[in-house]
């Protein structure tokens, strides 16, 4: 007669559900320290990251506006 995997399969289900659930690294509160460039309009943080085109096209397209009324700090 054969060994059913069943059980196996089920034990190794749950070993690997424990493991993974000690080891959850979130990266959340580095995304949100990484959010600097606020738009003076509508308060709409963006990433360190994102650079003039997009600005420029959320100040056009939500706006109305150019790049320097919404984001007076920002520095290309």
């Amino acid at each position: 007669m054969g060994g059913g995997n069943g059980a196996k399969a089920q034990q190794k289900r749950e070993r690997n559900a424990s493991k993974a659930s000690t080891s959850g690294k979130s990266t959340l509160k580095l995304n949100e320290s990484q959010k600097n460039i606020i738009c003076t309009t509508c308060r709409q943080s963006f990433f360190v990251t994102t650079r003039a085109p997009a600005l420029e096209e959320h100040a056009s397209n939500k706006h109305s506006k150019t790049l320097t009324e919404c984001f007076p700090s920002f520095q290309a």
